[in-house]
Parts: structure tokens; C-alpha cells; sequence
């Protein structure tokens, strides 16, 4: 018997895969051999199992008894397509809403009142649990007030639903649904047996994985727990008078943070040496410096860097102009990665000082061209990191004071944004520089006299098809156009109707990134009168009260706060005498990503590339510091933004003002260091 299942299981296989010619010699040897040719097992039972679900499936629905149909539904439909598979939550939801209305198809008597109630109280259940995820789907949202409706037949935003056509559409896509889910899979035995074995494989990889990681975790907890008891008895020790040694603290030092930091660098802490364990000649403080400022100024202050060596600008913008195709697409990655890969500080102040100096994007005289005009190139590669370029200078605040002095830069940006294939890596960078360009008011009216914000809100209209980085920074760079007076007034105010759809819309974007930018722009507009008297008209304040119910605090706030603008009726501000308040660096860490530069054989490429071919004189000029100031909000964390800003700077607002308000808490400056160092890890 044994055999013979072998032997059916390498026989469906062999069919499976069309080995035809092998099927034929396998079967005449099991012959010749006198072995029993197996016929392949057939699924005749299942099928026929599979027919009658999907037949009482739907004759459920036909008669409307909800309690056979999700019984059999939540049976038979696997789990993992009822929470993952986005069509059948949708079908699920809608099937819902058949068998809540069903009574209201018919003429309503006392027992159909009564059904009719008890349909309702399953529909406000499922509301509440599965159905809540689709809350945040404009879609769904009108369906959320069906069981507080006296006559849902009556009421206009439930028209749909009782027409002719709703049930025999509803029944179709039903049975569409049945029969692609409740299929047999007539994948063979054997295949689904290696399939498995794969499955295991892995999953034993990764126990072993997960093994190795809570053996550290143990280790480091049973650590730290003998590290607390011992500090914990030194604590009692000195409230009793007694006095513990540099040297203990010393080797305290170098057990807890062993694991995050280089012993030696723990061990190179002299906690005998006036003035750095105990007493501070500061006239600054009380004379007692603690244990944790020691640790910080010795162990985790910021090492010296040197400056990268100097280039020759002028062979590298000759190249840049007159070079191959490949060579501009080599120098640019490498002039980008030089500004990207610099470390923050004096380091990269640098790079970017020996960029601007030399003029390296735009051109000093009337005779030379601009290598800005590569954006126009043919060459897809060129036009790529030429845009990755100029979004690396956007990203630091002296370069965007740079790239405001170049005329024809916006136009290019702009032309690019409107010719670029969605989502490619040109445009997304394109995107981001124009965002962070908008932080600066000159460059904010260019773009709202061309007529940006309306491309912005065409493009957000279908925002399911946009990757994270264009979805984000174009929501931002709406927002950020939307604070000035002349974008709300010129382009929101023509045509409010469209512009707050999309908003409202994005308000149930999966990606809630987005948000604190869709509430900073709707603030922003709705202190145009006709914005909200367009916004009334569309029971703005009932779909924003949809999405507060979620448990989020913040967010809340920040639609009361909408809720009251557009409730308000106050006159509208005038910002255009304001000055620029722009002193954001903010270089994405994914700024370099999908690299598509594959080297040749001897190439050269990023650093190696420039001092080998373009080394210059030493021509480093001390970078002048520049003075920082804390940037002004405009709010508080829980109202809408009203500053322009940049995601990539403002997903650290938050973090930001919690460190500007433990600024001397060197307590909670250790603790932040040694959890970025645990996460590292």
C-alpha cells in the first residue's frame, strides 16, 4: 500500500509537469515489472464537497439568513484572505450591509420589524470589531451611520442600495469570489511535501536565529540585574557613611556598557584625577560634577574628523559638460555621495562651502554653461543623479540659499516633475529637492504661480499608486504652498470642491505619515470663506468626526482644531510680509538608495574616483560657523502644522523638543545613547 502511494504521488508529479515521454516509460516498466500502475487520486470528493459549500453559500444569501452564511464563511474561507486579502473585506463588509437591509426588500411586518433589530445589533457588532479596520476607507464611511437611520430606505446616501440591480451584482461578485477561494489547488502531493520541507528549513534558520538573540538578551538582563544589586548596596553603603572607590566605579563602568561600547574606551576613564570624578572648577555650577557626566564628556564625546582633500572644479565641470554619458553619471554619484557621506558637522559644512564657491552648479560667467542643463540630458542615468545631486544640496539649509540664486533652476525642477515617468527615481528626487525648496518663501511664490499646487492635488487623486517617498513629499510640498495666502486664495479657492475630495481622501491613506501634512493643508484653507462653505455643503466636520475615534490623542486635537476653523468666521490672516524662518538640514538616510550604477572592470567610482582624477591644491577654507537658532513651531505638538517643513526633519519634531526639554538631564542623554546603541545591535 505504501508503494503504491509512492508510486501515485511520482506519477501526479510526472503529469503535473507535462513529462510526458517519462510517464509513458514509467508506466510501461510498473507493467513489465507486474507492479500495479496507480491511477492518479482524483479530488472528485473534495470537488464535490467544494460544489455543495459554495451552493449553500449562496443559497444563503439568496434567502437572507445571515447566521448560515458567516457561519459557513468564517468556516471555509481561510483566515488569512479574510484579514489580508483587501477584495474580500470589502465583499465582507458589503455582504454585511445585504443581510442588514434584507427585511427592508420586503414588506415590513411585526416579525420583520423585530428580525430587522436583531440584524441591526449583529451589523453595529461587526462595526465595532472586524469592520472597524475599514473605517478609515471614505468608502465605507457612509455605511457606518446605516443602524442610526430610522428609514435607511428614505435616506439619499443609501439610494444605491436599494436598486433593482444591487443584489443580483452583489450575488455575482460573490460567486466569483467562492469560486477562485474554494478552489482545490491541484498542485501534487509530492511538490507540496518538498514545498514543506523548504518551509521547515527556514523556519528551523530562523528559530535558530531567534535562539541565539535571547540567549544575548538573557545574558545582558542577568548582567544588568547583578550591576543594579551591586549599585543598589552602594547606595545603602554611602547613606551609612562608607565611601566607594574610583576603582569600583571604574569596573561598573566597563560592565554595563561593555556590550554597547569598546571596554577599553570604558576603561580609559580616570576617575582619580581631580576635577573629573568628584569636583568641577566651573564657576557655572556647585563645584560636584556626577558619574554620568564623566562617562559622557570621556566616553561618548564626538571624535575629531578630518576634512576630505580639496578637488579641481574646473577639469570637473569640463567633464561634467563634455564628458561621455557614463563618466557625467560617475561624477555626479560621486560629487553626491561626497555631500551625503560626509559626516554632519565641519566635515560636510566643507563639501558643501567648496561646492558653492566654486560654482559647481551654476555657471560664474555668461560664457560658461550650467551643469544644471544635464537635467535636460537624453540619457536617463545622467538626468537620475543629476537630480539626486541637487536634492543633496536641498537637503542642508546654505544649499538651498544656493539653489534660490539660480534662475533657471525652479523652471528645469519643474519641467522635469511634469515629464518624468511616475514614481522613477528622477522624479522622486525631483520632488524632494522642490519640497525642500519650498521652505523658502521666493521659491514657494515661483511654484504657486506655476500652477504647482494644481498638479500637486491631480497627482495626490490617485494616491494609491504612488510610492511612500512621492506620496509624502508631495503632501508636504502642498502643504507647504498652501500656508502662503496667494495658493490658498488663487488655486485652493477655484475649485474647493476637488481640493478637499483628495484631502479628505488622504485622510484614509494607509500611510499615516501623511497625515499631520493633510491636516496642516486643511487648516490652512479652511480660513477661505468659500473653502468653507464648500466644505459645509459636504458634512466636512461628520467625516472628520470619523476619523478622531481613533485612539490617537494627537490626532484628535489636531481635527478639533480643523473642526474649528471650519466652524469659524473670522477674517483671513495675511502671511506675505513674513520672512523666511529656514534653518533645517535635513539629508535622508535612504537618499542614496536603489543604486543603479553597476561598476566595469577597472572603474573607478565616489571618492576614489575624485582624488585619484580630481585632486586640486588645498584650497579648504575654514567654514564660518553658523548660528543656530531653535526654528519656531508656529504650535503646539497638537495643532496642524503651520510652518512649512520637510518629512524628513519632521518625523523628529516630537523627539526634538523632548531633548530640548532634558537638555541638562545628562541622565536621559546616556539613556537615549545606550538604547540607539541596544537598537544597533
Amino acid at each position: 500500500c505504501e508503494h503504491r502511494c509512492v508510486k501515485s504521488n511520482v506519477l501526479n508529479y510526472l503529469k503535473y509537469g507535462e513529462f510526458e515521454e517519462t510517464v509513458h516509460h514509467f508506466e510501461k516498466e510498473c507493467k513489465n515489472k507486474g507492479k500495479v500502475v496507480p491511477k492518479p487520486r482524483g479530488n472528485s470528493l473534495r470537488d464535490s464537497k467544494t460544489l455543495i459549500i459554495q451552493k449553500d453559500l449562496l443559497s444563503s444569501f439568496d434567502d437572507g439568513d445571515f447566521k448560515v452564511f458567516f457561519e459557513l464563511w468564517t468556516e471555509f474561507v481561510p483566515l488569512e484572505v479574510r484579514d489580508c486579502d483587501p477584495h474580500a473585506q470589502k465583499l465582507e463588509f458589503y455582504l454585511h450591509v445585504h443581510f442588514t437591509i434584507f427585511p427592508l426588500k420586503i414588506h415590513l411586518g411585526r416579525h420583520d420589524r423585530a428580525d430587522f433589530e436583531v440584524r441591526i445589533t449583529h451589523f453595529k457588532n461587526y462595526l465595532e470589531t472586524r469592520g472597524a479596520a475599514l473605517s478609515q476607507t471614505t468608502e465605507f464611511l457612509p455605511y457606518y451611520a446605516l443602524p442610526f437611520v430610522p428609514n435607511p430606505t428614505v435616506h439619499p446616501s443609501f439610494r444605491d442600495l436599494f436598486q433593482d440591480s444591487w443584489i443580483p451584482e452583489m450575488k455575482q461578485e460573490l460567486e466569483k469570489f467562492l469560486t477562485v477561494t474554494l478552489k482545490v489547488s491541484n498542485t501534487p502531493r509530492l511538490l507540496s511535501l518538498y514545498q514543506l520541507q523548504l518551509q521547515l528549513a527556514e523556519a528551523e534558520k530562523r528559530t535558530s536565529s531567534y535562539m541565539r538573540r535571547f540567549n544575548k538578551m538573557q545574558a545582558d538582563h542577568h548582567n544588568l540585574i547583578g550591576v543594579t544589586a551591586e549599585l543598589v548596596d552602594s547606595l545603602e553603603a554611602t547613606v551609612s557613611g562608607k565611601m566607594i572607590s574610583p576603582e569600583y566605579l571604574q569596573s561598573v563602568c566597563v560592565r554595563l556598557f561593555s556590550s554597547q561600547l569598546r571596554q577599553s574606551a570604558a576603561q580609559s576613564i580616570d576617575f582619580t584625577r581631580p576635577g573629573t570624578g568628584y569636583y568641577s572648577m566651573s564657576p557655572y555650577d556647585d563645584g560636584y560634577v556626577s558619574f554620568t557626566e564623566v562617562f559622557i564628556h570621556f566616553v561618548l564625546r564626538p571624535k575629531e574628523v578630518p576634512l576630505l582633500p580639496s578637488l579641481d572644479y574646473d577639469k570637473l565641470k569640463r567633464d561634467l559638460l563634455g564628458g561621455s554619458d557614463r563618466l557625467k553619471a560617475l561624477l555626479l554619484q560621486a560629487l553626491c555621495w561626497r555631500l551625503t557621506r560626509s559626516l554632519q558637522g565641519e566635515q560636510r559644512d566643507t563639501v558643501l562651502q567648496a561646492y558653492i564657491s566654486n560654482h559647481l552648479l551654476d555657471h560664474h560667467s555668461t560664457r560658461q554653461k550650467s551643469v544644471l542643463l544635464l537635467m535636460r540630458s537624453k540619457n536617463e542615468m545622467v538626468r537620475q543623479y543629476m537630480a539626486r545631486l541637487i536634492n543633496a544640496f536641498a537637503s542642508l539649509a546654505e544649499g538651498r540659499v544656493y539653489l534660490s540664486q539660480v534662475p533657471s533652476l525652479l523652471r528645469l525642477l519643474i519641467d522635469s516633475l511634469r515629464t518624468e515617468e511616475k514614481d522613477s527615481v528622477s522624479r522622486e528626487n525631483v520632488l524632494g529637492a522642490l519640497q525642500k525648496l519650498s521652505l523658502r518663501r521666493s521659491q514657494q511664490s515661483a511654484m504657486i504661480e506655476d500652477g504647482l499646487i494644481d498638479w500637486l492635488v491631480d497627482e495626490l487623486q490617485d494616491s494609491d499608486c504612488l510610492s511612500d517617498y512621492t506620496l509624502e513629499y508631495a503632501v508636504a510640498l502642498l502643504m507647504n504652498l498652501c500656508l502662503r495666502t496667494r495658493g490658498r486664495k488663487r488655486k485652493c479657492a477655484e475649485n474647493p470642491k476637488h481640493v478637499l475630495k483628495v484631502l479628505t481622501d488622504l485622510l484614509g491613506h494607509e500611510n499615516h505619515e501623511i497625515r499631520p501634512y493633510v491636516n496642516g493643508t486643511l487648516y490652512s484653507i479652511l480660513c477661505i470663506h468659500a473653502v468653507r462653505e464648500e466644505a459645509k455643503e459636504m458634512s466636512m466636520e461628520e467625516i472628520l468626526r470619523c476619523y478622531s475615534r481613533e485612539e490617537n490623542p494627537e490626532l484628535n486635537r489636531q481635527i478639533e482644531f480643523i473642526i474649528k476653523q471650519l466652524n469659524s468666521e473670522g477674517p483671513e490672516s495675511d502671511d506675505e510680509e513674513e520672512d523666511d524662518d529656514d534653518e533645517e538640514d535635513a539629508i535622508e538616510t535612504d537618499l542614496d538608495k536603489e543604486e543603479v550604477l553597476q561598476l566595469q572592470p577597472r572603474e573607478l567610482s565616489g571618492e576614489t574616483l575624485l582624488t585619484t582624477e580630481y585632486l586640486g591644491i588645498m584650497t579648504n577654507m575654514a567654514t564660518r560657523v553658523k548660528r543656530r537658532s531653535a526654528a519656531p513651531l508656529g504650535r503646539s505638538v497638537d495643532e496642524p502644522l503651520q510652518r512649512p517643513v520637510t518629512p524628513s526633519s519632521h518625523r523628529n519634531t516630537h523627539i526634538m523638543q523632548v531633548v530640548h526639554t532634558h537638555r541638562h538631564t545628562h541622565t536621559h542623554i546616556l539613556y537615549k545613547h545606550i538604547m540607539k546603541q541596544c537598537i544597533l545591535d
